[in-house]
């Protein structure tokens, strides 16, 4: 926990929010609080449900009095006549200077999935930020290495349309979300240099690289999606690690550096988890390191 911002640094967090699912208004007051006592700067979130008819907007409850910008990135419609919608969101402290809003790849014709992405105002240089969410399916790997192509190819295109800027300084790409993946499978191998993938642009088999905090540092890999969590035990899965915060590599100046990681929202209150899953913060390095 930190007691005030550190502005050499940036603390990214990474949450699915199960939507409305349970006790929404019990779990919200839990992770309000628990965004409030670790102070991030950065949060990305999956599954937000906005409702404009009702004037109900997971993002603006978490946001409030909290984080001053606040995004939303639908990425499904589920009710055309009420603007109710699913996605992604970012809470940030920090301003955005570009917004970007992408669909997955969706072969299966399953429910859509997206990538947001968002280029911030740092003290430090431009940070871009993007935060994603892959089909859930167990049988899906497949589907989940054509998305995560897509995804990748994507933050390139970003940061280089943010390099292009005349004077940008851009800090080292950082990527936030529910992979629905383990770490041994093909498509977070893939994002960690141990597999190559067709481009979604021209289906050339590339490599990627991004750092995993957890493995840079040496820390456990617990799993974020847990048996011991009493809703995502209804589901009668294996215990597994499906939410990852992603940087990649630091630059000449150690920008982008993973400095700690660690899973956050894993304590009830009472019978009330905060989500069905675990979420995961690093710090990571900010500004420029002597040298």
């Amino acid at each position: 926990m930190r007691q005030a911002p550190d502005p050499t640094r940036v603390r990214v967090v990474t949450l699915n929010i199960w939507n409305r699912q349970g006790p929404w208004n019990d779990r919200q007051v839990l992770i309000r609080r628990e965004l409030a006592a670790l102070q991030p700067d950065v949060v990305g979130l999956q599954e937000v449900l906005v409702m404009k008819s009702m004037g109900l907007s997971q993002l603006d409850e978490l946001a409030a009095d909290l984080f001053p910008h606040a995004i939303y990135s639908p990425t499904l419609t589920l009710d055309d006549g009420h603007g109710f919608t699913f996605g992604n969101g970012l809470l940030s402290r920090f301003a955005a200077l570009e917004v970007q809003h992408d669909l997955l790849p969706n072969p299966m014709a399953h429910e859509a999935r997206g990538l947001l992405s968002v280029l911030l105002d740092t003290p430090h240089g431009q940070l871009p930020v993007h935060v994603t969410h892959l089909d859930w399916q167990l049988d899906l790997s497949h589907v989940r290495c054509q998305q995560i192509a897509f995804v990748v190819d994507r933050i390139r295109g970003f940061s280089a349309m943010a390099q292009g800027r005349s004077g940008a300084d851009v800090l080292p790409a950082v990527l936030l979300g529910d992979f629905n993946a383990e770490a041994n499978s093909d498509e977070l191998r893939f994002l960690r240099g141990l597999h190559a993938l067709p481009s979604s642009i021209d289906g050339e088999p590339r490599a990627a690289f991004f750092n995993d905090p957890t493995e840079y540092l040496g820390t456990a890999a617990l799993p974020t999606f847990s048996r011991h969590n009493a809703y995502a035990a209804i589901c009668r899965e294996t215990n597994r690690r499906l939410d990852y915060v992603f940087v990649a590599p630091p630059d000449r100046k150690g920008r982008g550096e993973p400095l700690s990681t660690r899973l956050c929202f894993e304590q009830p209150e009472g019978s009330v988890w905060p989500s069905d899953h675990f979420g995961v913060l690093a710090d990571l390095q900010l500004a420029p390191q002597p040298g």
